[in-house]
């Protein structure tokens, strides 16, 4: 059965302009302290904080955050924070959105009416998505965020041959039982057979009746938060699926949401249909990259087809 699913993965068309934008940023930001220094006999230099070098700006995001207004360097240390949260991390991002010129915020580590607000121009400002939510992408460019593996789990690769608790073979990015990782506090532990899919780790857990972790592995989820999070149930599956532009394959396809981007669940990394090329690499998994929904291996592919019949419960944290 052939299905048309969500979005497959789509090139920025502002991702140049926004660039040319932070670039120029950083450029009128240096002139005017080359001018106050100069017009004031100053000798203080204010560092532009980049998330990468100055060799890597045609690759990497870089921002307008000045270092100098800021108390120290800081990351966030949660994978997103929003409104009505309060820590260490919301104080972080604070300091770089009053350092980037949104001056209303208070720093008070409270993610207030204030910050909200503040947030959404920011992410208007740069062409973002905006809801008000500061995670990896508006983080990024605020400089806040702490690196691709902060917060990804990653298991050694198993030995030859290794299988998980029901006799399937593991991939690379795979393990089982007592060799993987343990399940998140919010996994609805005691609550029976289900699936646990942590955007932050960007991981999978399959769990049976007896509470044993019957396998888990790396994912690739989307880059557009598609996955609501709370209890959700398989309700549809397509050993063989369609992107929504039929022109890649979707393996073992398993739905358990829908958006308005359409139908979301687990699948295979897809491939062209014209030249069977793969849509990302086995190295890439625990990256997100997927246009809608969350992409595995092969090999856990065809386990959680096996696992996951219609009816099982999802839990997306």
């Amino acid at each position: 059965m052939v299905t048309p699913l969500a979005p497959l993965d789509i090139p920025d068309p502002n991702a140049g302009r926004r660039r040319l934008f932070i670039v120029a940023g950083v450029v009128s930001i240096l002139i005017i302290g080359l001018i106050l220094v100069s017009t004031r006999g100053g000798t203080d230099e204010s560092d532009v904080v980049n998330s990468s070098t100055t060799t890597e700006l045609e690759t990497t995001t870089s921002t307008i955050v000045d270092a100098a207004t800021t108390d120290s360097a800081c990351t966030i240390e949660e994978f997103e924070i929003a409104k009505g949260d309060s820590s260490d991390s919301v104080r972080c991002a604070q300091v770089a959105l009053v350092a980037a010129g949104y001056t209303a915020v208070e720093v008070n580590g409270i993610f207030d009416e204030a910050t909200d607000d503040a947030t959404r121009k920011f992410q208007t400002d740069f062409e973002l998505y905006v809801d008000g939510i500061i995670g990896k992408v508006t983080a990024t460019e605020l400089g806040v965020w702490p690196g691709l593996e902060a917060f990804v789990v990653r298991t050694p690769e198993p030995a030859p041959g290794a299988v998980d608790l029901s006799g399937m073979p593991l991939s690379q990015v795979a393990s089982a039982g007592s060799d993987a990782p343990e399940l998140p506090e919010d996994a609805g532990q005691g609550t029976g057979k289900r699936v646990v899919y942590q955007r932050s780790s960007q991981r999978v857990w399959a769990i049976n009746d007896d509470e044993q972790i019957v396998r888990s592995y790396l994912v690739s989820g989307s880059r557009y938060r598609n996955e609501v999070p709370g209890w959700h149930t398989v309700y549809s599956r397509s050993e063989s699926a369609l992107g929504w532009d039929l022109q890649a394959d979707l393996p073992f396809m398993i739905r358990y949401t829908q958006t308005d981007r359409g139908h979301i669940g687990f699948h295979a990394i897809p491939s062209w249909r014209d030249s069977g090329e793969m849509l990302q690499t086995l190295d890439e998994l625990g990256q997100r990259l997927s246009g809608g929904c969350t992409r595995q291996a092969l090999q856990d592919a065809e386990f959680l087809w096996t696992f996951a019949d219609v009816g099982t419960r999802v839990l997306v944290l």
